[in-house]
């Protein structure tokens, strides 16, 4: 008994080995750092880039830079910097369907009219900087060659600035990415 318990941990204990050292081969061909270009707010009058580090084979940490290009285009968001957090459930090396927890700085433009007594109404233009946390989903698709495309998709809610007279409580994150793992 005591021989046979021996030999099950033994081999038990060489299949892990040799699973980590396979996966340590694996990874020292991986590429771990990606930048991306949201197409998608490109089309709308905005930039935003992104770059992700991978972790390992199955998370990744990142930073996205969201800058309006177009005033008309995307009229209440001056700026937003959202570092993220993704773990991956794909096959291949950071890649398929990921869950992401991101933080968000963000800055918009909040318009508000003021009437006093009947008079003529008082317009008030501001600029709202507040801090969001929030979750999100997507997929990722990964070539031999390292181009990568992506959809995702994510909600947060604003920590500070929550009055009733702005409407900012929540932030959303949509994109379709394209982009290089080098």
């Amino acid at each position: 008994m005591k021989k046979t318990l021996l030999v099950l941990l033994a081999g038990l204990f060489l299949s892990t080995s040799t699973f980590s050292q396979e996966n340590e081969q694996n990874s020292e061909n991986q590429s771990f750092n990606e930048v991306k270009l949201n197409a998608l707010y490109l089309v709308l009058g905005a930039f935003e880039g992104s770059y992700e580090y991978l972790l390992n084979e199955e998370s990744g940490v990142g930073v996205s830079l969201f800058l309006p290009i177009d005033d008309d285009a995307v009229d209440a968001i001056n700026y937003y910097v959202s570092p993220y957090y993704r773990f991956y459930f794909g096959n291949k090396y950071a890649a398929g369907f990921f869950l992401e927890g991101f933080g968000m700085l963000n800055s918009i433009k909040n318009d508000t009219y003021y009437f006093n007594n009947g008079t003529d109404p008082t317009f008030v233009e501001e600029n709202i900087t507040d801090f969001a946390l929030g979750i999100g989903l997507g997929g990722k698709w990964v070539t031999a060659r390292g181009l990568t495309g992506e959809i995702n998709l994510g909600v947060g809610r604003n920590l500070f600035n929550t009055k009733e007279e702005y409407d900012n409580d929540f932030v959303g994150k949509l994109g379709i990415t394209i982009g290089y793992r080098f």
